[in-house]
């Protein structure tokens, strides 16, 4: 993958959002994954998993699914988990 940069930020598709070769298939999936993680970034103690090109959030828990650090797996009766990779 191309070094990360803001600017590369703004020009992304849910097709880039992938790990191990599966594209994620739902737009919300990404989004509630991310929200997730970027409330976990907000608190004082929480340390990212990538080297961060913002100081929001947001984008620190979006850099991280964009480089294979924080994915999701489907859990019984259909209950989303979230894990570090």
């Amino acid at each position: 993958m191309e070094k990360m940069n803001i600017e590369r930020m703004n020009h992304l598709s849910i097709e880039d959002f992938k790990h191990n070769g599966v594209v994620i298939e739902s737009l919300y999936r990404l989004v509630n994954m991310t929200a997730k993680r970027a409330g976990q970034l907000h608190k004082p103690d929480a340390r990212p998993l990538v080297s961060p090109i913002s100081r929001k959030p947001v984008i620190t828990a979006l850099q991280e699914v964009l480089e294979g650090k924080l994915w999701y797996r489907t859990g019984a009766e259909n209950a989303d988990e979230y894990e570090i990779v």
